[in-house]
């Protein structure tokens, strides 16, 4: 058997709120992914928060402002083929990047992508796509299957699966969920993490049935899933502002499917996020130069415009609101 000296490309997929950063975090403190790894961020928002949560890898690259399934699809080829050209240049073995780790938005088809290796005449001679990964929230990917064609693409483009939030979730729903995920792609690999750690996978119902998934088009009438980011006032009243975001999230969360940004706090540099309705327990970030992520949040959704949002949160935030 001949031994193929290609560079390794993990890709990491999942729907919007999956959890794929933390997951990836934990992966690369702990070292599962071997020496020399390089990642590469892809956010389709103009004004990234992941890159922020990724400082302290040896070797990263964002692409930010397009998803790297379509419209960021050059740029992704761009930086691919750069990483192998300067791999190509250094002699030494113990010099040679070994792994690239893909993290694609949370609006990629990683079949897409693989598609886009394959069909370059120079990625397909230099890089071997080992694994597709896929972050799966085991809270909402059952909803999220039901209404999101984009979903099931990624279930289906999966080599291994991570399920997410296992702890928080219901067994039934979570048997349903497992059978539901059978169903779609029988053969990938199953596991289960909590906030980035490995956990074991909880016993399957042996009743456990799959969910009876409804036909889906490829367009939803509310249009598609786009990012809005948002710029904070620098004399934020934080009260105020979650009390907005509270309101926001119970009216509009199945339109908001993602909600992240980094906040300067008196307590620190705060990680915010939510996927739908729900606010995950904030997180504290180390301390790090200016960034331009700071005090931008990035709203991903669909059915509103987004100066409407912006202009919601100066109302409800300025001093003379009754």
């Amino acid at each position: 058997m001949t031994f193929d000296s290609r560079l390794r490309l993990t890709i990491l997929g999942g729907y919007l709120g999956s959890g794929k950063t933390t997951w990836l975090r934990h992966q690369l403190y702990s070292g599962s992914f071997g020496p020399r790894v390089h990642v590469i961020v892809n956010e389709a928002a103009e004004i990234p928060v992941d890159d922020a949560l990724l400082v302290g890898t040896q070797g990263m690259t964002l692409l930010a402002g397009g998803c790297c399934c379509c419209a960021g699809r050059d740029d992704l080829v761009a930086a691919l083929r750069g990483l192998c050209d300067v791999r190509s240049r250094l002699s030494s073995d113990m010099e040679r990047l070994e792994r690239i780790i893909l993290e694609t938005s949370g609006l990629a088809d990683p079949a897409a992508i693989v598609a886009a290796i394959q069909n370059d005449p120079v990625l397909v001679n230099h890089i071997l796509v080992e694994e597709t990964v896929v972050a799966v929230d085991a809270l909402h990917a059952l909803a999220q299957l039901m209404t999101e064609p984009l979903g099931r693409r990624q279930i289906g483009a999966a080599d291994r699966m991570i399920l997410t939030k296992v702890d928080a979730c219901d067994p039934v729903a979570f048997g349903t969920l497992r059978a539901t995920l059978a169903m779609l792609n029988g053969h990938a690999r199953l596991s289960a993490a909590v906030l980035g750690d490995a956990v074991d996978l909880p016993l399957l119902p042996v009743d456990a049935q799959a969910a009876a998934l409804p036909p889906l088009t490829q367009e939803d009438a509310r249009g598609p899933i786009a990012p809005t980011h948002l710029a904070l006032p620098p004399d934020l009243d934080w009260s105020a502002f979650m009390l907005w975001l509270s309101a926001l999230l119970h009216a509009r969360g199945d339109d908001l499917v993602r909600v992240k940004g980094v906040l300067r706090t008196p307590a620190g540099r705060l990680l915010l996020q939510t996927v739908r309705k729900v606010v995950q327990s904030p997180e504290i970030l180390p301390e790090q130069g200016e960034s331009r992520s700071d005090d931008v949040i990035v709203f991903i959704g669909r059915g509103y415009r987004p100066e409407d949002l912006g202009r919601s949160m100066r109302r409800f935030l300025s001093p003379t609101r009754p």
